[in-house]
């Protein structure tokens, strides 16, 4: 043993990941299509289940809808009585008083309580105090049960500090406004209460002259509730708007619905609501009794899906071997143009996509001698075009004028000042050249213009000012070269106002872009050149210089970004240059400083 393990390559033939890549293209479907049509399945059951169950709810809800809805109608009759109220608000004296009690108010009320499918219990209360009252004591006990007179009349200042009375809807709509509300005892007695207000509809704006509460039994209302009619196992309960249960039929006795738990359990959920008493039905049935019928299904999809993984592997063996011997043929010749030897050709019978592949092949074979060739020379053209555009990127203009000054210099003999110029031209050219690269990072393209201002200073010295204001993390992004120095140089050419000029270069980071500003207190643009409402200069008629730093721009970046002007006659010029925010590739030999 040599203590070193050595890397072993495993080749598999193309016919192997043939099939296996038909076995897995294949049992994956037939897996998914077994899966989803077992959900399906699943899915129809437990909404046949709930369609059912739903109904029966909905029959149970016409039930109890019929029964509250018998209960306002036997309140409809005191409520809408013209004569019934007129007797309450008018009285004379005791005679009528007594009269109205014994000859209208009593025997409305009995006939109103006969006319009830079931034994209910009324309370009247009356503000008008020379009507007499009529009550029992019933000591707690439910009035429902006595064997007693089913209705009792009151004054009204019984009424006014209840709680449920003062919690009442206080605005009247004629004859929609009333109220299903367990209050007082009715909770513990198994009850509910219908509160209504009697008033005075011979008026214009509604008075109310009285109240009423009819008491019926839980049991009555909901006597159509029970379990079974949805099957054994499951459950009913009655909730109220609050979520306590009111009743229950079947399943856990409890006082609060534990929908979180029972959901978690993957038991179905049914509600029907119950729109008069703001309550609704809530039928639970448990996941086992919704998924006993899934179990055979889910068996005979499995069964299914294996059976055709078996079909679909031996007829993959045979596709993948029949395919195999020809791709074998191409890889052989394909080996052979690797090792160079490009007189090796297939031949396939028929007329499929392989005899396409080795007549391509063999085609290939005999001209790829000549498309090497062609790719030489188009390569080197391509290097020529790039040396060319990198010779077309030097400013004959700048180069001729700074050459001009350098020669002033030497003629009278300042030496320093010939001696930075030739300095500053040098860094401007290499930090121009770039490599023939034209993306650079913003520390040069802001060198480079410093160096161009530098130039520039010499010649003009103290009648141009300069002045920068870069924030740090700029330095950290990239940009297309020879943004700056174009502006700068047209600031220069055309924006002297006297002796003196003053220009100043911002760059700083705006949310998603990069933002550069030459601004200079100029001349201006004169008032012929087109300007928007805004005072952005139109680039149409702008220079040369100018146009080709903004196409530049749009070309690399795209069309939201480029080159704004905004310029006011007589005051000065602001050049806004946008460009996005990418971050510069640092590499050897890369952002260094120029000497």
């Amino acid at each position: 043993m040599t203590g070193k393990f050595e890397r072993i390559r495993v080749k598999v033939p193309f016919g192997y990941k043939l099939m296996i890549s038909y076995c897995v293209f294949i049992i994956i479907p037939v897996l998914l299509v077994g899966n989803i049509a077992t959900q399906i399945f699943v899915t129809s059951i437990r909404e046949q289940t709930h369609n059912n169950i739903q109904g029966t709810l909905h029959q149970m809800n016409n039930n109890i809808t019929y029964k509250i809805e018998d209960i306002v109608r036997i309140s409809d009759m005191l409520y809408f009585d013209t004569l019934f109220n007129n007797r309450l608000r008018y009285t004379e004296s005791q005679w009528v008083s007594y009269d109205t009690m014994v000859k209208v108010l009593i025997p409305k009320l009995e006939t109103a309580i006969s006319t009830a499918n079931r034994k209910i219990w009324m309370s009247i209360y009356l503000k008008n105090n020379d009507l007499g009252e009529v009550y029992d004591n019933y000591s707690n006990s439910d009035p429902l049960d006595a064997d007693k007179r089913l209705f009792d009349i009151y004054r009204y200042d019984r009424l006014v500090d209840k709680t449920w009375y003062k919690l009442y809807p206080p605005e009247e709509e004629y004859g929609t406004t009333l109220q299903w509300k367990q209050i007082e005892y009715d909770a513990a007695q198994g009850r509910i209460s219908l509160l209504r207000r009697l008033i005075d509809i011979t008026t214009i704006k509604l008075q109310e002259i009285g109240f009423m509460r009819i008491n019926v039994s839980l049991d009555y209302l909901f006597e159509s509730m029970d379990y079974k009619k949805i099957g054994e196992g499951t459950a009913l309960y009655l909730s109220d708007s609050q979520g306590r249960i009111i009743l229950s039929s079947g399943g856990v006795k409890t006082t609060v619905f534990r929908e979180k738990e029972l959901r978690n359990n993957g038991d179905l959920l049914i509600r029907e609501p119950i729109p008069q008493l703001g309550w609704e039905l809530i039928a639970v049935v448990p996941a086992p009794i919704v998924e006993k019928d899934t179990v055979k299904i889910r068996n005979l999809t499995l069964l299914i899906c294996l059976v055709c993984i078996v079909v679909f592997f031996v007829v993959s063996l045979i596709v993948s071997r029949y395919f195999s011997l020809r791709v074998s043929k191409i890889v052989s010749v394909l080996d052979s143009f690797q090792e160079g030897e490009f007189h090796k050709r297939a031949h396939f019978k028929g007329n499929d996509e392989f005899s396409h592949i080795s007549s391509a092949l063999n085609e290939m074979g005999s001209n790829i001698g000549r498309l090497i060739n062609e790719v030489y020379l188009a390569d080197l053209q391509k290097k020529e075009a790039e040396l060319e555009s990198l010779h077309a990127q030097i400013n004959p203009h700048f180069l001729y004028n700074t050459l001009s000054s350098i020669s002033r210099l030497a003629r009278f003999g300042m030496l320093d000042k010939l001696h930075r110029m030739v300095l500053d031209l040098a860094k401007f050219y290499r930090l121009s050249l770039n490599d023939g690269r034209n993306i650079i990072s913003v520390k040069n393209e802001l060198e480079q213009a410093q160096a161009y201002v530098d130039i520039q200073k010499i010649k003009y010295d103290e009648r141009m000012q300069v002045s920068y204001d870069v924030e740090p993390e700029v330095v950290r992004y990239e940009t297309v070269k020879l943004i700056l120095q174009p502006f700068i140089e047209n600031v220069l050419e055309h924006a002297w106002t006297g002796d003196s000029i003053h220009i100043r270069i911002t760059a700083r980071v705006l949310q998603n872009v990069l933002e550069f500003r030459v601004i200079d207190n100029g001349v201006g643009f004169p008032p012929d050149r087109r300007l928007d409402n805004t005072g952005a200069q139109n680039l149409t008629n702008a220079g040369y210089g100018i146009r080709n730093v903004d196409q530049r721009i749009k070309l690399h970046y795209g069309s939201q970004y480029g080159v704004t002007l905004f310029s006011r006659a007589g005051i000065g010029t602001t050049v806004r240059i946008v460009i996005p925010l990418v971050k510069r590739k640092v590499s050897e030999g890369r952002d260094k400083p120029i000497p």
